[in-house]
């Protein structure tokens, strides 16, 4: 198992279900306006320390292996004392940063909405954030971490769910997510697809390209017909799927010994697999793909702001971006991390300099009442629903 896997260990938590929408108001982008909280001005003087939650392998500071540590010299050079809650689910880092006792977060796309419009997440000033400058373009002011252009995080790095297939067993290769979702498919009870409310999202970009009728625009932003043309081709695909998998290990597991041959998965799974000589390979298919990117917020309520400026604009610093990166198994976010990575083509590997590839990538964004595609007298179904309906898929 690869350092970048065992950092993963949260991911495959990641879009657990989320209880409710959004409490915010339609706004002219038809998303919603949050409370009107302004962004801090100018850095002051470190308070000594940061409280942060994030996802594993975000944060390590050498506890658990002395090579992989990008805190002690934020520490040193800083006098910000890091201290880290690990969370494993969105709604966990919902809910810690309700308490207030935490000053930052590593929100990811189903997570940050909802912080913004419950005020919980301040806009940030990106002029207190130096390496900002050189972050990627395609991850800056996009609808997961920003309102109105008005920007509430520092974007942190970004996958895409790849297409992954048994090399043996699913021939010509596959360049369509048709794989999955054919009923006739020639591999019944030996689909694989992630476990997640969010991979609604998966059949409703499927459906965006092959059934334009439909009228799908955003596959975060489907109304009541749209979802639930989706929500049916999900429990027709069903019938074929042999294990949803939320385990990383477990999909691996399955692909080695053939008992799944063609599915969903991230680049780091591929790579891990690969190594563990399962004969696979993996293809972001003509239709696009969702993925996920995730966003540092500082807290409305942090206590210790100037030290969570620090840490954020630490983090995506070029060394630090470049290490956390390699060892989660993402695309940095900052341009110049590419630079610094030990394993020379990782940048490669991960698309991280390929925009073109990007925008075939739809990010895991919160859906809302409220259209995200901007339609403003529609009403789109919210993620509560998206979690009761997949209870209903899955059996």
């Amino acid at each position: 198992m690869s350092r970048s896997l065992k950092a993963a260990t949260a991911v495959g938590a990641l879009l657990l279900a989320t209880a409710c929408g959004s409490s915010g108001t339609p706004s002219s982008a038809g998303g919603f306006n949050p409370p009107d909280l302004k962004a801090q001005k100018k850095l002051g003087k470190t308070e000594g320390k940061v409280n942060l939650i994030a996802w594993a392998g975000y944060v390590e500071d050498g506890s658990n292996d002395p090579k992989v540590d990008w805190v002690s010299d934020f520490e040193k050079q800083t006098g910000c004392q890091v201290s880290t809650k690990t969370a494993a689910t969105s709604d966990e880092m919902v809910s810690l940063m309700k308490s207030g006792q935490y000053d930052a977060v590593s929100a990811s796309g189903d997570a940050s909405l909802r912080l913004i419009a419950s005020g919980d997440a301040a806009p940030v000033n990106t002029k207190l954030v130096p390496n900002y400058k050189d972050v990627f373009a395609g991850l800056k002011n996009q609808d997961w971490n920003s309102v109105d252009g008005v920007p509430y995080g520092i974007p942190h790095g970004r996958g895409a769910n790849l297409l992954m297939y048994n090399t043996k067993k699913v021939t010509p290769a596959p360049d369509s997510w048709s794989a999955v979702f054919d009923k006739a498919s020639a591999h019944k009870g030996k689909v694989t697809a992630y476990d997640s409310p969010i991979y609604i999202a998966d059949a409703a970009l499927y459906l965006m390209k092959t059934k334009p009728s439909l009228g799908i625009k955003n596959p975060y932003a489907l109304d009541q017909k749209q979802f639930d043309a989706a929500v049916q081709l999900l429990k027709e695909q069903n019938a074929n799927i042999g294990e949803y998998w939320g385990d990383y290990l477990k999909e691996i597991s399955a692909f080695k010994s053939g008992n799944s041959v063609v599915g969903t998965a991230w680049q780091v799974i591929v790579n891990a697999a690969q190594a563990e000589k399962a004969p696979v390979k993996a293809v972001l298919p003509k239709e696009g793909a969702t993925g996920w990117s995730d966003t540092w917020m500082i807290s409305a309520k942090a206590k210790h702001p100037n030290c969570a400026y620090k840490w954020m604009d630490w983090i995506i610093s070029p060394r630090a971006n470049a290490q956390v990166a390699e060892y989660f198994g993402e695309a940095p976010s900052n341009a110049k991390s590419c630079a610094l990575t030990s394993v020379k083509d990782h940048c490669a590997t991960y698309h991280a300099a390929d925009e073109p590839y990007w925008k075939k990538v739809h990010f895991w964004t919160t859906p809302v009442p409220q259209c995200l595609d901007g339609r403003k007298n529609t009403k789109c179904v919210p993620y509560s629903k998206w979690v009761q309906a997949w209870t209903e898929i899955k059996g």
